[in-house]
């Protein structure tokens, strides 16, 4: 990045700070991450998954990397479908959680930065990465590295929270994400301020038409999205010939 800031949340931040304080977030709610996720969602996160995990399309025998893939929830959808798994995180208290989930499920678990995957390149059929793209210090550094490692023809699948697309829905959404999410962070998690920052996240993350077109620049061809909940979250694709 030229700039000597970038967005933490709604704050300006040095960049080197920025990956610090994202660890600093997920250390905290790490232990209480997948219960947050069912309680903020009311489980719809869950229809989200599967509508992902589906349009990913995994077949026997292909290798995925699943990219910010913490607890593992996607990993493990992946894995049901036959794909070998290699798990990504740069958080290590994330894997912990994922690791402890897995029991006897194989499955590679890597304390990695996606700015600088360490992977060999054209290694992987498909990449996933669900809820972490917007947390990385520079997303378009990520998107190269993502389609570095993937062979030709690899498939890349973004969920990520987007921009709603239904006038009435993006005011309930906004009350919800900054008054009610920060609260409910402190009453399961005791942190309400890294699920404010979670909710400034999302606002500050490109809309879907923009995110197509960085994924376009990155080298990504027949990039396109397709929202979920009006928009609420969006899944990108994208492939490397």
């Amino acid at each position: 990045m030229t700039d000597e800031t970038t967005h933490f949340g709604f704050q300006e931040v040095p960049v080197a700070d920025k990956a610090k304080r994202v660890r600093a977030v997920f250390d905290s709610v790490a232990s209480r991450y997948d219960l947050m996720n069912d309680l903020m969602s009311g489980g719809v996160h869950r229809l989200w998954k599967r509508a992902y995990v589906h349009e990913a399309a995994p077949r026997p025998g292909e290798h995925f990397l699943d990219l910010a893939g913490g607890t593992g929830d996607i990993a493990f959808a992946l894995q049901d479908a036959g794909a070998e798994v290699s798990v990504c995180d740069i958080n290590e208290a994330m894997l912990r959680q994922g690791r402890a989930r897995a029991l006897t499920r194989k499955l590679d678990w890597i304390t990695g930065d996606a700015m600088a995957l360490p992977f060999a390149s054209m290694s992987f059929d498909a990449a996933t990465i669900a809820f972490g793209l917007r947390n990385v210090t520079d997303p378009d550094a990520a998107l190269r590295e993502i389609r570095r490692v993937l062979k030709p023809g690899g498939r890349f699948l973004c969920l990520e929270f987007s921009r709603v697309a239904m006038p009435v829905l993006d005011k309930i959404y906004d009350t919800y994400s900054f008054s009610v999410l920060p609260q409910l962070g402190q009453w399961v998690a005791g942190d309400a301020e890294s699920y404010r920052y979670l909710a400034e996240s999302i606002r500050r993350f490109p809309p879907q038409d923009e995110l197509v077109r960085r994924m376009g620049e990155a080298g990504f061809s027949r990039a396109r999205y397709r929202n979920l909940s009006g928009g609420i979250v969006a899944i990108h694709a994208g492939w490397r010939t």
